[in-house]
């Protein structure tokens, strides 16, 4: 049987689809990219927020139409179906089957007795399973470090959907890493709700740099990144490895949500104004061209103007590297569903433009200081017209930050490095010249 994929959200959502499909392959299914081709078609759902519950929604529904025509079975699985399935499956009854994120140890009898009735169970617990097809090209892979998340914010589901913090074993991901290595990735790039916090439901303390460590010694991995890391977790020893340790990208992600006392407080988070601010600073004074990235809410219940205002003043100053900002979403199930003073959407609208507005103007900036330096990049395309090579730094996060062009004044190999002079940018991106 032909199978078609579609996976949506977050990159632990993609981690887990090339699973699913690394299982199909293993019991002699064969996988498609044309959805008019496929005899079933599998959607991995996203459910964290409103407008990623709808785009879910949708994708199904326009799946559905291909049932007219070739596709036999259409199968929904991940977050949105463990918080809503039930309801789903009384509203489209065009899916065949529903899986659900906390059953997927029997995923593949699930999918079985779809097509074949009685049929005993021998997968492994997911978790476990470490082949993967990866989907994201021939340079770089995420690795899954630990599932779930123990730091209850109140406006967030993923506790509700995923439980709390799963840490994997770090045997398991060494193991993992060094398969990814031999098929030829050589940017690995470490993913879990919050990444600092790995380790400690399994080992009782954050371990996240000595796993660092570890995967540093595997001779053929060339960049090592890591997403998420809260705030509150990011420790000397951490810093320390980054410092010491060339295969790891000066990057951090930090997703710190607010500025404000007030504000942070109501979210429930474990960090204040003054230490998010006195780590800023300390990032920058150990790790000088260290690249920062953080994740901002605007709108969120009882944030005033004066909130607002503090946070606006602060990206000011800041100046991240590079920002995402998004409107709060009221989730039901959430704490900060019940909360008063919920905001105006068009208020939260306004809120949200004024930052990234703001943030247009800081990463321009921020990017017309590259001008004139030279930077390690990995050459990963070609654009249309020929005239540009594209690649990443250490700076890119892919698919999330910007990336490089280099103007095509010789050949070059995709997955090469080359050291990359920058003449000019853009908004987001930087343009440059192969220093010779």
């Amino acid at each position: 049987m032909k199978v078609g994929f579609i996976s949506l959200g977050c990159n632990k959502n993609l981690v887990d689809t090339e699973k699913t499909i690394a299982l199909f392959e293993e019991h002699k299914y064969e996988i498609v990219n044309d959805p008019q081709e496929a005899e079933m078609i599998v959607i991995n759902t996203c459910g964290f927020i409103q407008s990623a519950k709808e785009e879910a929604i949708n994708t199904i529904l326009e799946m559905a139409e291909y049932k007219k025509k070739n596709c036999k079975y259409l199968v929904a699985m991940g977050c949105l179906v463990e918080r809503y399935k039930e309801e789903l499956e009384k509203s489209i009854p065009e899916v065949d089957l529903f899986i659900k994120y906390s059953s997927y140890n029997t995923l593949w009898e699930q999918i079985e007795n779809l097509i074949n009735s009685n049929t005993k169970n021998t997968q492994k617990p997911f978790e476990d399973l470490t082949n993967r097809v990866i989907t994201t090209g021939s340079q770089y892979a995420y690795l899954k470090i630990a599932d779930g998340c123990s730091n209850c914010c109140t406006y967030c589901a993923i506790p509700k959907i995923r439980g709390s913090l799963k840490s994997r074993k770090m045997e398991s991901i060494i193991e993992e890493a060094k398969e990814l290595v031999k098929k030829g990735y050589y940017e690995i790039i470490l993913t879990a709700q919050d990444t600092t916090k790995y380790g400690v439901d399994i080992y009782n303390k954050p371990m996240l740099a000595e796993l660092l460590k570890k995967l540093c010694e595997i001779k053929e991995i060339k960049w090592i990144r890591f997403l998420y890391a809260y705030p509150e977790t990011i420790t000397d020893d951490l810093i320390e490895v980054m410092k010491q340790n060339p295969k790891v990208c000066h990057y951090f992600d930090i997703p710190i949500q607010h500025i404000s006392d007030h504000v942070l407080k109501r979210m429930n988070r474990q960090s204040n104004g003054k230490s998010i601010r006195d780590l800023i600073a300390k990032l920058r004074r150990e790790i000088p061209d260290v690249i920062l990235r953080t994740t901002v809410m605007v709108g969120f219940p009882g944030e005033t103007q004066q909130d607002f205002e503090e946070l606006y003043k602060f990206l000011q100053e800041a100046k991240f590297d590079k920002l995402g900002a998004f409107s709060y979403s009221k989730e039901e199930g959430t704490p900060a569903y019940k909360l008063d003073e919920q905001i105006h959407p068009a208020t939260k609208k306004s809120r949200y433009n004024k930052i990234m507005q703001l943030q247009q103007r800081i990463s321009k900036e921020n990017l017309e200081e590259k001008i004139g330096k030279t930077f390690e990049v990995m050459i990963e395309g070609i654009t249309k017209n020929q005239k540009y090579y594209v690649g990443r730094s250490y700076m890119d996060t892919p698919e999330i930050d910007g990336v490089i062009y280099i103007e095509n004044t010789k050949k070059l190999g995709m997955e090469q490095f080359i050291n990359c002079k920058i003449t000019r940018v853009n908004d987001y991106d930087l343009i440059g010249i192969i220093e010779k």
